[in-house]
């Protein structure tokens, strides 16, 4: 579909209330097949490949903004009023932004391995990645990806998970992984999320990248939210955990 001038690739399955999915850095829409095939059963679930990331096209401009104003203009592209949003990572920064720019548009929200605005050493490490996906690739990472962000007894008894988290990383177009990577490196601090909103964090006890205490930290300052920390598992929460997740997505939803 063209959105804000730019193609995006967007999925749409099922029908009832919308529920809109936001994938993380190096993911994509995919990242979410588990939930969908179980959630299309009673909604009309909305998956989209952020600019520059899977099968969509890269922007003149890519930022945590630019990715929120393009969840607001897909909406209106599609004629849907509202959605509950669900994002993983970086998406978290992303939704969490879409809510407070268009506060109508959102009527719950599920965060998945949140995180915050990177600290100084976190920005200077997504401009180091931007540097080596220009000079050597997406596969120049994956490796890293894998090691860091899935926990240990996932990469042991889930070989499967690394494997498609490892595929997801190596199928991104470098430059648009770059810029995306950038934009996390820039992005700031979206503020509080309205304490009316309906909120679910879900994080896993082994997650080194949206560590739980991001998410408590988010739902104290919500007043109301429900944080779901799943043990053993990493930074990848819907793949490796996919059936818990999926059912506390149904619950919340």
């Amino acid at each position: 579909m063209q959105i804000n001038g730019h193609e995006l690739a967007v999925e749409i399955q099922g029908d009832g209330p919308a529920v809109l999915m936001v994938h993380g850095l190096g993911g994509t829409s995919n990242f979410y097949q588990v939930q969908t095939d179980s959630l299309a059963q009673r909604f009309q679930v909305i998956r989209v490949d952020s600019a520059g990331a899977g099968r969509s096209a890269l922007a003149s401009d890519i930022s945590i903004e630019s990715h929120a104003d393009d969840l607001a203009a897909l909406l209106d592209a599609l004629e849907i009023p509202s959605a509950a949003v669900v994002a993983h990572s970086m998406g978290t920064l992303v939704a969490r932004t879409f809510a407070a720019r268009h506060p109508d548009k959102v009527t719950k929200l599920v965060l998945l391995g949140a995180v915050g605005e990177p600290s100084e050493a976190g920005r200077r490490a997504q401009h180091e990645r931007a540097a080596l996906l220009r000079a050597e690739g997406s596969a120049a990472v994956a490796p890293g990806v894998v090691a860091n962000a899935l926990s240990e007894s996932t990469r042991r008894d889930k070989p499967e998970v690394a494997a498609f988290v490892r595929e997801l990383v190596m199928r991104q177009d470098p430059e648009g992984y770059a810029r995306n990577c950038e934009a996390l490196a820039a992005a700031v601090e979206p503020g509080p999320i309205s304490s009316d909103l309906p909120l679910l964090l879900v994080t896993g006890s082994e997650d080194k990248v949206g560590p739980p205490s991001v998410s408590e930290g988010l739902a104290q300052a919500h007043g109301s939210a429900k944080v779901s920390v799943i043990p053993g598992i990493g930074h990848w929460t819907a793949l490796e955990a996919a059936g818990e997740v999926t059912d506390q997505l149904a619950e919340f939803l």
